[in-house]
Formats: structure tokens, C-alpha cells, sequence
């Protein structure tokens, strides 16, 4: 027995080295391109955009960050700590905005706001006024930029800093009442302080979103790195430089959590008992700011783009959904399907490996698989080009850059963590002793893992699955830059539509990925209904 657990130690361990190793290599691909000079390119880049990269790429953090917290706490304290008319129905409504992706905002406010969409045109046919002789605010701005995202991403804030406020101690809370604070000093000296984690856990992936975020900005026109990243390798033709404006984008992100972690390293958010906080009860005008705070982001982030692309897509419904729509479709959902497939395939063999093995290096290297998440598209699609370039001249006939292949290869390096978290939490579910029962009876891991954990983990598996596909489904830089020639999924349809102007045609796809990303959204409320119930 002891040789059997030996072999597969051995096995589990070299195995999820390699394949840990496997994703790792286009992030450290690209972290090594900083030793390979290039002066002339990067005189021209500091000379000309670079600087404009830079301070475009932190206002637009700094504004997510201030607006996503704003946002996401106040929502969080109305429906977590308050009770209103209405509350139930905003516990999930404020979620909906996950459902579209920030650049399919960004191009159904386009159509919508443009100076020939419907909106100018219904200003100037009620004021007489004609083009030019009126001041409108210009949606394809840096502040437009970030208008959106803080409506997209601000669920990330909202869904950590509710679940917090709702298990804080109301031992706590109502000390501060009998210490002379009243509501707003409760929440601003002890509620908030408590819910920090959440907040900056909410506020990480946030920004994370915004900084690898390459359709919005792109369409936008607001010049940051994740453009320039684009721009340097297919502009320029320089693939180098592009890899190392890479490793800008990656310092910059690791700096914003090594900033936060250091902010609070003396810090403790330990809670002691007392039973959840009392739901305070609003009344008069305090119900009609809570519906206005609750329902502009909602509207903005979601009934309005939906309304647009809706309307569009059923007016025009014979342009939109043509055979071409469908190819698409078939395309996104191939890939999206064998990518998630793949992704619980791979993070059931580590996090199994690390159930049956936590000591040694294995969970350390699981860890750093699950980093690909903080990763943004553009800086992967880098690494993959470069790493399979690097195949595709070293081993002939092989040719593996700008196939499929390549593409499920960065959607695995991007996505994997969601996949590997999910197990992970349904592993730690499971009594060890089923697993002591099945070595007993003389199953080895493999099988202990088919007739055992499988079905238990059935719900999770299912769960893990569709928020890869989703995510997939909806990833844009990586599947632009690495994608084979002619090869369209929604997202590219849509991107590619609407840098033609022709948002007719990216309506269908546009709306299409709207409903996608609905499953997720529905399947996310369900889970924090049960858990709060």
C-alpha cells in the first residue's frame, strides 16, 4: 500500500508540475521579454504614445475604483442592511449588468447617443435645434469609458460587500448605537471598516476587468495599454515591444494588490457573535433615494443597452440573424463547449491531486495556474503567439500558431481558475472518510474520484462549466489576436460590426451574447438566495 500511494504521489505530483508548467510558460514568456532591448521601438513609444498610455490607463482605474465602490457599497447597505419596499426585487436586479459585456454597452450607447441616433434626434426635433448648435456629452470619451465599466463591474463590489454587511455582528452595531453614533457614523466607523476585505476584494477584480478590457476602449477610441499593446504588434510589427508594454500592464496590476495588501498589513477583520444585523427600516423619501440609487445603475448597465439592441435586432431581424449569424454561432459555441470541457477535465486532476497530496509543492503550484485568471486577454494572446511561433519555426511542419488549437490553449491559461476554484470548493464539501471508505474496499485514486467524488460533484461540475463557456463566449482581445483567418464567434462579429459602423448587423450578435450571459447571472442569484436563506 505504502508503494501504491508512493507511485501515485509521484504521479499526481510530476503530472501537475507539467501541466501547471504548460499554462505557466506564455505568462513567463512575456515576464522575460524585459531582457530582450528594444531602443528604437521604444524611443518612438516614449516619444509619441507611451506617456499618453500610461495616464489614460490610471484616470481610467482611478475612476473605476471610486465609481465601482461608490456604487457597490451604497447598493449593498440598501438591500443588506435595509428594509424597503421593493428590496427583494433589487437583491437581483443589481446583478443583471454582469449579464452584457462592456463593450457590447459600448456599442449599443453608440447607436444609441450618437449625434444621428435617436436620442440628438429627439432633442432637436423638440428644441428646433440643428447639428452643431448645441452642446451633448460625447460617449466615446475617457469619462464615457468609465461610465461604463462602473455600471458593468460594479456587481463585483456589490455581491462581497452585501454578503458582509449581512453576517456582521449586530452585537457590534448596536454598540456603537449605545456609544451616541447614529446610522451614518455606524456605517462609516464601524460597518465599513468590517466589510473592507469584501470591498477590495470586489474593487481587485474590478480593475482587473477594466485593465484587460481591449473593446471598450478600442471603440472608445481612448488610447491605453491594452490598445497600445494591439497597436505596437500589428502596427508597428514589433512583437517584442508589444510583449513588454505586456509587462506594464502586468506590473501595474500586481501593484494594485501588493498596494492594497500592504495598506492593511497591520490590520484585523475579526468578527465575534451576536447574530446577523437588524434590517433597518427605511421609510418617506429614504424610499424613493434607495429605488433611484438601486435603479439608475441597473438602467443604465442593462435595461437600456438590452432596450437598444433588442429594438435593433427585431427591426432589422432579416439582416441581423443571416446564415453568417449562425455560422458565428456555431463557431463561439464549439469553442466555448471544448474549452470549458477541457478546463474541468484539467482543474479535476489538480484539485484532486491536491486533496489526495496537500503536502509538498502541488498546491503551490495549483496557485499559480489559478494566477492566469489576473491575466488579461491581450497579455496571454502575447505569451500563446510567442511561445507556439516559437514552435511552429523549431519543429517544421508542425503549425500550431492561428489554429483553434491555439485559441482553446489561451481560453485554458485565462480560464482555468474559474474552473479549478469551483472543484476545489466542492472537493473541501466531500467527508474525507468516503475517501478512506473507497481505499478500504480497494478502489485506487482514479477510481475513488469516478464512482465517488463525480457524482457528488455533479451540481458544481455543471455550475463550473457554464461560467467557462460564458466567459469564453464572451472573451474578445485573446480570440482577436490568436483567432485563424476568417474565423468569426459573436464577439469578434460584434467587434468587427461595429468598427465598420454597421451596428444593424452587430445587434443580433450583440444580443445574443446579452442572453449568454444571463445563465450565469441566474444561476449566480439562486445560489446567494440559498445561501442567505
Amino acid at each position: 500500500m505504502l508503494i501504491h500511494s508512493r507511485f501515485w504521489a509521484s504521479f499526481w505530483l510530476w503530472a501537475g508540475l507539467g501541466v501547471a508548467g504548460l499554462f505557466l510558460v506564455p505568462v513567463l514568456v512575456v515576464l522575460a521579454s524585459v531582457f530582450d532591448p528594444q531602443p528604437e521601438v521604444w524611443h518612438h513609444l516614449l516619444s509619441t504614445v507611451l506617456p499618453e498610455y500610461i495616464v489614460n490607463t490610471i484616470i481610467l482605474a482611478v475612476g473605476v475604483a471610486i465609481g465601482t465602490v461608490a456604487v457597490g457599497v451604497a447598493t449593498a447597505w440598501l438591500v443588506g442592511v435595509c428594509d424597503w419596499p421593493g428590496r427583494g426585487f433589487w437583491e437581483w436586479a443589481l446583478v443583471l449588468p454582469f449579464a452584457a459585456p462592456a463593450y457590447v454597452l459600448a456599442f449599443a450607447y453608440a447607436e444609441w447617443l450618437e449625434v444621428f441616433g435617436p436620442v440628438q434626434g429627439w432633442l432637436r426635433a423638440l428644441t428646433g435645434w440643428q447639428v452643431g448648435q448645441y452642446w451633448f456629452p460625447n460617449i466615446r470619451s475617457l469619462p464615457g469609458a468609465i461610465l461604463l465599466f462602473v455600471c458593468v463591474l460594479y456587481p463585483y463590489v456589490y455581491l462581497l460587500t452585501r454578503v458582509s454587511f449581512r453576517q456582521q455582528s449586530r452585537t457590534l452595531l448596536e454598540a456603537s448605537r449605545l456609544l451616541g453614533w447614529n446610522a451614518w457614523g455606524t456605517f462609516v466607523r464601524v460597518a465599513l471598516p468590517l466589510a473592507r476585505p469584501a470591498v477590495m476584494a470586489g474593487l481587485a477584480l474590478a480593475l482587473m476587468e477594466t485593465l484587460a478590457d481591449f473593446g471598450v476602449v478600442d471603440y472608445f477610441g481612448v488610447p491605453v495599454l491594452t490598445t497600445g499593446i494591439y497597436r505596437t504588434w500589428f502596427n508597428l510589427g514589433s512583437r517584442v515591444a508589444a510583449t513588454q508594454l505586456s509587462v506594464c500592464l502586468l506590473v501595474l496590476i500586481l501593484g494594485l494588490v501588493v498596494l492594497e495588501l500592504y495598506s492593511r498589513r497591520q490590520a484585523r477583520y475579526t468578527q465575534v457573535g451576536g447574530g446577523k444585523a437588524v434590517r433597518s427600516r427605511l421609510k418617506g423619501g429614504a424610499v424613493v433615494g434607495a429605488w433611484l440609487v438601486c435603479g439608475l445603475p441597473v438602467l443604465i448597465g442593462f435595461v437600456i443597452p438590452a432596450g437598444v439592441l433588442l429594438a435593433l435586432a427585431v427591426r432589422y431581424r432579416t439582416q441581423t440573424f443571416d446564415a453568417s449569424f449562425w455560422e458565428a454561432v456555431g463557431h463561439t459555441c464549439t469553442l466555448a463547449t471544448v474549452s470549458a470541457v477541457l478546463a474541468l477535465a484539467i482543474a479535476l486532476f489538480l484539485g484532486y491531486g491536491t486533496r489526495l497530496f496537500p503536502w509538498g509543492a502541488l498546491p503551490w503550484v495549483t496557485r499559480l495556474v489559478a494566477m492566469g485568471y489576473a491575466v488579461p486577454g491581450a497579455v496571454i494572446a502575447v505569451g500563446v503567439l510567442l511561445v507556439l511561433g516559437w514552435l511552429d519555426q523549431h519543429l517544421g511542419r508542425l503549425v500550431v500558431g492561428g489554429t483553434l488549437a491555439a485559441v482553446i490553449f489561451a481560453y485554458l491559461v485565462r480560464y482555468l481558475a474559474l474552473a479549478l476554484g469551483a472543484v476545489e470548493a466542492g472537493l473541501t464539501r466531500i467527508a474525507p472518510e468516503l475517501d478512506e471508505a473507497a481505499q478500504s474496499l480497494g478502489h485506487p485514486p482514479w477510481s475513488t474520484l469516478v464512482r465517488v467524488h463525480l457524482p457528488l460533484l455533479g451540481s458544481t461540475l455543471v455550475s463550473a462549466g457554464i461560467l467557462v463557456f460564458v466567459d469564453v463566449v464572451k472573451e474578445l482581445p485573446a480570440t482577436l489576436i490568436i483567432r485563424p483567418f476568417n474565423f468569426d464567434t459573436l464577439a469578434i462579429r460584434v467587434y468587427r460590426y461595429a468598427q465598420d459602423a454597421r451596428l444593424l448587423e452587430a445587434s443580433g450578435p450583440a444580443l445574443a451574447l446579452v442572453v449568454v450571459g444571463m445563465i450565469p447571472v441566474l444561476i449566480l442569484c439562486r445560489q446567494i438566495a440559498r445561501e442567505e436563506d
